[in-house]
C-alpha cells in the first residue's frame, strides 16, 4: 500500500494556528502576566497537530523547524556578540561618554528637538529603546514638565528618538532580527534603512522645532540631567577618544565588513579601552562580557541606565527567536505560509502594493499579536518568497519590516512596547502617538517609495535570491 499523501492545505486550516497564536498571546500577556514564548510554542504545537491530521509526517515537520532555525543562526551569533559589546563598551566608558556628550546638546530654545536627538544618541549607543526611555527618558519627562511642555509632546519626542536608535543601531535585536527573517545582510539592511529613516528624522525634527518654539523659556531646570552627568563623571573617565570604537564600527559598516568579525572587533576594542581608560582588569572585562556590567553609583537613574549587556542578557531574545522560528518552521514546512502568501499576493500585484501589504501586515500584527518581534518574524516569513519571486532584493523586505513593525509597536497600548512606555513615561500611547512623528512618518515614506520605485533595489540580470 502506498503511504498516505498529505492533503493540500486550505486557507481556513492555515489560519487555525494563526488564530490560536493571537488568542493565546492576548490571554497570556494581558491576563496572566506571561511572556510570549509559551503562547508561540503552543501555536507551533497546534499548527503541527493540524498538519498531522492533514496527512503530514512528524519527520517532515521537524525537519522544517530545524531548517528554519538553521537559517537564522548567523543572526543569533550576532546577537550574542552584541551582548558582549554592550557589556564591554559600558565598562570601557564608551557608552557613558556617548550619553554624557549627548546630554550636553540640551538647550531651552529647542527642547523637543534636543530630546529627540539625545534619545537617538543614547539609543544608538545602547541599541535599546526601552533602556533609553526608562532612564534618560524619565529625566527628560521631568525636565519637560518643569519647562511647561505638554507631557504627550515630550513623550512623543522621546519615543521618536528612542526608536530611531532601536531601528538603526547594529546593537539592536530588531535590527538583527529583520534581516535574518528577510534573508538580507545586516549592514546592507542598515544602509538601506537610511533612505527612509533619515528623511523621517529630518521631517520630525522640523516639526518638533516648529511646535516647540511657543514653549521656549529661559527658566530651564536641568537638575535631573545634571544628576546623570555628575554620576557618569564620578564613575567613569569621560574622554572624547572613547568615541573611536563606535566610529570604527561605523567605518566597518561603510566598508561592508562582514558583521560577525566586524562586531567581534568592536567587542575586542571594548575590552582594550576598558583596560586603557578605566583601568579594568581581565576579571572585570570577562565578567562584563559574559554577565553584563553592573553599575553601583548609588544613583538610580545612572545604575538602571548602565546595568545591562553581556552574553547572558541576550538569552531571552534568543529563546524568543527560537520559539518564533519553530512556529514559522511548522507553517512553512506544511505549506500553510504558502497558502497565506498566495492569498495576500492576489491583493498585492505590483511592487508598491506588495510593500504596502507588508507594512499593513506588520502594523496589524502589532495590534493583533501585541509583540514587536512577531510583527517582524511573521510578515518576514510570509513575504520572503514573494519578494524573491518578483526580483526584489531581501533588504527591501527587511527595511519594510522595521519601517512598520519596529516603529509602530510603541503606539499600541496592549503591545509589549506600548505597555512598557506607558508604565515608564506615564503617558498613554494613544496620547503620545500623534506626537511620535518619526514613528508615524516612516511607514508613510516607505509606502511612497514602494509605489514610486525610489530606492527599491531589484536583482540584476543573472542574479537571484539564492546567489545573494
Amino acid at each position: 500500500m502506498k503511504p498516505q499523501q498529505p492533503r493540500k492545505m486550505s486557507l481556513g486550516l492555515a489560519l487555525i494556528p494563526i488564530a490560536w497564536l493571537v488568542i493565546s498571546l492576548i490571554t497570556t500577556i494581558r491576563y496572566f502576566d506571561g511572556d510570549p514564548h509559551i503562547p508561540i510554542l503552543s501555536a507551533a504545537v497546534v499548527g503541527a497537530f493540524v498538519a498531522v491530521l492533514n496527512g503530514f509526517k512528524w519527520e517532515t515537520i521537524e525537519k522544517g523547524v530545524i531548517n528554519t532555525i538553521s537559517m537564522s543562526m548567523n543572526a543569533i551569533l550576532i546577537l550574542l556578540i552584541v551582548g558582549i559589546i554592550i557589556g564591554t563598551w559600558i565598562l570601557a566608558g564608551i557608552v557613558p561618554s556617548m550619553i554624557y556628550y549627548g546630554l550636553q546638546i540640551l538647550a531651552p530654545g529647542f527642547f523637543l528637538v534636543a530630546t529627540t536627538l539625545i534619545c537617538a544618541i543614547v539609543s544608538l549607543a545602547t541599541g535599546s529603546s526601552w533602556t533609553t526611555a526608562g532612564t534618560v527618558g524619565i529625566a527628560l519627562i521631568g525636565v519637560g514638565q518643569g519647562f511647561g511642555i505638554p507631557l504627550p509632546m515630550a513623550a512623543g519626542a522621546i519615543i521618536s528618538g528612542a526608536y530611531f536608535g532601536d531601528k538603526m543601531s547594529p546593537l539592536s535585536d530588531t535590527t538583527n532580527l529583520a534581516p535574518a527573517m528577510a534573508g538580507a545582510k545586516l549592514f546592507d539592511h542598515v544602509r538601506h534603512m537610511i533612505y527612509t529613516t533619515g528623511p523621517s528624522l529630518i521631517i520630525a525634527l522640523i516639526l518638533y522645532g516648529f511646535i516647540g518654539r511657543k514653549y521656549a523659556s529661559s527658566n530651564f531646570d536641568t537638575a535631573g540631567v545634571q544628576l546623570i552627568l555628575d554620576g557618569l563623571a564620578s564613575k567613569f573617565r569621560i574622554n572624547p577618544f572613547l568615541m573611536l570604537p563606535p566610529l570604527l564600527v561605523i567605518v566597518m559598516v561603510v566598508l561592508k565588513t562582514p558583521a560577525i568579525p566586524g562586531l567581534m572587533g568592536g567587542a575586542v576594542l571594548g575590552g582594550l579601552f576598558a583596560w586603557l581608560y578605566q583601568g579594568a582588569g581581565m576579571t572585570a572585562i570577562i565578567k562584563s562580557a559574559h554577565y553584563g556590567y553592573i553599575s553601583e553609583t548609588g544613583l538610580a537613574a545612572v545604575d538602571s541606565l548602565l546595568t545591562r549587556g553581556g552574553l547572558d542578557s541576550m538569552m531571552w531574545t534568543v529563546s524568543l527567536i527560537l520559539c518564533a522560528l519553530s512556529f514559522a518552521g511548522v507553517l512553512e514546512s506544511t505549506g500553510m505560509l504558502n497558502v497565506i502568501s498566495i492569498a495576500i499576493a492576489k491583493l498585492a500585484r505590483g511592487t508598491g502594493s506588495l510593500i504596502f501589504a507588508t507594512l499593513c501586515t506588520c502594523v496589524g500584527t502589532n495590534f493583533v499579536a501585541g509583540d514587536q518581534y512577531l510583527s517582524i518574524v511573521i510578515p518576514g516569513r510570509i513575504f520572503k518568497d514573494l519578494y524573491a519571486e518578483r526580483g526584489l532584493q531581501p533588504k527591501n523586505l527587511s527595511r519594510a519590516l522595521e519601517d512598520a513593525g519596529t516603529l509602530t509597536s510603541p503606539l499600541v497600548p496592549w503591545n509589549t512596547c506600548g505597555a512598557f512606555m506607558f508604565t515608564t513615561l506615564g503617558v498613554y500611547p494613544f496620547a503620545y502617538a500623534p506626537y511620535a512623528f518619526l514613528n508615524l512618518i516612516n511607514p508613510v515614506i516607505s509606502a511612497i517609495y514602494g509605489y514610486t520605485g525610489l530606492t527599491i533595489e531589484k536583482f540584476k540580470t543573472g542574479e537571484s535570491a539564492e546567489s545573494e
